[in-house]
């Protein structure tokens, strides 16, 4: 019954947004909210608006577009900073044709159902107000009543500029039944719905043979003409093309490189001067966002033919290139599967992360620069910290290659054998082991890469092996060492215990014998050696720890195990270097004691509860970092 009553409490929603009135009446809504009459273009940008903007590092993350678009910040910045801002201020990059110019699976056509849909629940909010002539089937703007030499009396007192001109059928029923009075044309709020053809179309081209303008223009009325007496009659016109229902909002033209000549100068002349020709008509006017797509090959052909020059003026192109992050293609992944019917099955921790490091090294061109190789640049990307870089180089990487992103994997593949893992592995989970084995089997059979891309592709699913190896030790690592967090406690002490004493030049008191003795080099120096602390650095390293120490005593906190990251890091790598013997034995003995399985048994909890494992995935970690210790 719970959704029975949201039904009916959207119904009855929907019915108290709905207005009509005269359009004296309308003006009146207009002093009030001269939002209203926004055009398409500013109406798509205070949707991204006003859905919220973060500021972060100097570059703007727009929340219109969160929890479906990942990776492409710089993208959509660029799109709605270069694009969709300028034109909402009326400037002429409106009277372009925006072409989304990027690989497959590269979001493009979720970016542009997103704005398709976020249309259509903006005109349903007080911001988002849509208000049309009642009865047009163009859904035409009221302020097109507005006679032509009224105009600038009507923006000195509304503020308000007018485009475009009434159309042929508004015009006739002003006529016929207002009697030319144009206060009482009657006039109603509209809501975008794709599905009713309601400021929104989408078009997509087929065989040119075959294909009518009339799908984008409309068409005469052959039943009606005996009526009305003339294919002139604008009664006897079909206003039903898509050029005609997507008038206030947006159009969505799909595969436009690929349509006939004849429809895409009607685009020309929608963009470039606000009105198409339909019919024997006048021109028509009509205010909608044209957005198109296609990738880079079809983009490539299209701007090569010098027929098109023309076109390609009036055309901007936005580059949608894969994302290159790979935390962010993580999220892709964990959204397809989550919007699928496997998504009850484990997916060992660390699977998805793996998966995209391979994803992410394919769509990378090498550095330029001999200081970096494509591992640290793909960290560097990520947003990781990388010792001897910083954000300057980060940006000076990005600018070695301008149509970095362009290719490589696309999301859909590894989602694909992502699948094919989960159906065919008999168990309840599967880990970042078995997808790196099912993205292998498919380039062997995958027919659109070339050998020479296969063999660079294998390559990079090797080096995805070699850092899920380091990942895999280090889990295992941090839960053995939790099973002697008393040993680690007590390295720790014993590493500060010295570090205080080296930093001050004082001695320490053997704790059995009495006697004064240096600080124990050799054992700090093996802690610090863990995390690639170099002799020349040690000191500054101790201090830095030392200083610490100084600051959590000032503000009456004690300064424990968690307290510095990369010391705990250290130290954990220390007692598991240590241990790795005992890890060895414990992982590996196929009849531990009662000692190695108590071990045992509390590792796996502790990866279980703390780290997202099942019981399953747990146990073939361990074995895994067993077999790895033993070679």
């Amino acid at each position: 019954m719970d959704i029975l009553k949201k039904i009916e409490q959207f119904r009855e929603e929907e019915q108290r947004l709905k207005w009509e009135g005269t359009f004296a009446e309308y003006l009146e809504v207009l002093k009030e909210k001269p939002w209203v009459a926004q055009s398409a273009h500013s109406r798509v940008y205070n949707m991204v608006k006003d859905a919220g903007i973060e500021e972060e590092d100097g570059k703007r993350k727009y929340k219109f577009f969160d929890h479906q678009l990942f990776g492409l910040e710089e993208a959509l910045e660029r799109l709605v900073e270069e694009y969709f801002h300028p034109a909402a201020k009326r400037l002429d990059v409106r009277k372009r044709i925006l072409l989304l110019m990027g690989p497959v699976s590269g979001g493009k056509s979720t970016l542009v159902s997103m704005l398709k849909r976020g249309l259509e629940t903006y005109s349903h909010t007080e911001r988002g107000e849509v208000f049309a002539i009642k009865g047009c089937p163009m859904h035409e703007d009221p302020l097109h009543l507005i006679p032509h030499h009224l105009r600038e009396d009507f923006f000195d007192e509304y503020g308000v500029r007018i485009e475009g001109n009434l159309s042929p059928l508004n015009m006739m029923r002003l006529q016929e039944e207002y009697g030319g009075r144009i206060e009482d044309v009657r006039v109603e709020r509209i809501f975008f719905s794709e599905d009713k053809r309601v400021g929104i179309g989408t078009f997509s081209p087929s065989d040119p043979k075959s294909q009518d303008i009339a799908d984008l223009t409309g068409s005469i009325d052959f039943s009606t003409i005996a009526e009305f007496g003339s294919e002139s009659d604008p009664r006897a016109y079909r206003f039903d093309g898509e050029l005609n229902k997507a008038n206030r909002g947006m159009m969505e033209f799909q595969e436009m490189l690929k349509c006939d000549e004849k429809f895409l100068w009607h685009l020309l002349s929608l963009t470039q001067e606000g009105n198409f020709k339909a019919g024997r008509f006048a021109l028509i006017s009509a205010d909608e966002l044209i957005i198109a797509h296609t990738n880079e090959t079809e983009y490539r052909s299209f701007i090569a033919n010098k027929k098109n020059e023309a076109l390609h003026s009036r055309i901007i192109v936005m580059p949608v290139p894969y994302n290159l992050r790979v935390s962010e293609e993580e999220r892709i992944y964990a959204k397809m599967i989550k919007e699928s019917d496997v998504r009850d099955v484990h997916i060992a921790p660390h699977t998805f992360k793996v998966a995209a490091m391979f994803t992410i090294l394919t769509r990378l061109k090498a550095p330029k620069k001999g200081d970096v190789d494509i591992i640290k640049k793909m960290r560097l990307y990520d947003g990781e910290s990388v010792e001897g870089f910083n954000s300057v180089d980060v940006e000076e990487l990005k600018k070695e290659y301008q149509d970095e992103g362009m290719s490589g994997i696309d999301p859909r593949y590894v989602i694909n054998r992502i699948s094919s893992t989960i159906i065919r592995k008999e168990n309840p989970a599967i880990n970042a082991l078995d997808v790196l084995r099912s993205l292998k089997d498919g380039l062997e059979h995958h027919s659109s890469i070339s050998n020479e891309d296969r063999e660079r592709y294998l390559n990079f699913i090797s080096i995805a092996r070699r850092e899920y190896d380091d990942i895999a030790k280090k889990e295992v690592q941090k839960a053995f060492v939790y099973s002697y967090e008393e040993s680690a406690k007590t390295l720790m002490d014993n590493y500060l215990d010295n570090v205080e004493a080296y930093c001050n030049k004082n001695k320490l008191r053997d704790p059995l014998t009495g006697e004064e003795m240096n600080p124990d080099e050799k054992l700090m120096r093996s802690i610090e050696e863990q995390i690639g602390i170099s002799e020349n650095a040690k000191k500054a390293f101790r201090e830095e720890i030392l200083i610490r120490i100084s600051a959590y005593a000032r503000k009456g906190r004690r300064f424990d195990y968690n307290s510095h990251e990369r010391l705990r890091e250290a130290i954990q790598k220390k007692l598991f270097a240590d241990l790795k013997d005992v890890v060895k034995i414990t992982t590996s003995s196929k009849t531990p004691d009662e000692q190695q399985l108590k071990k045992v048994n509390e590792v796996v909890a502790r990866l279980i509860d703390e780290h997202g494992y099942n019981s399953t995935s747990a146990n073939e970690l361990l074995r895994y970092v067993g077999s790895l210790l033993n070679r």
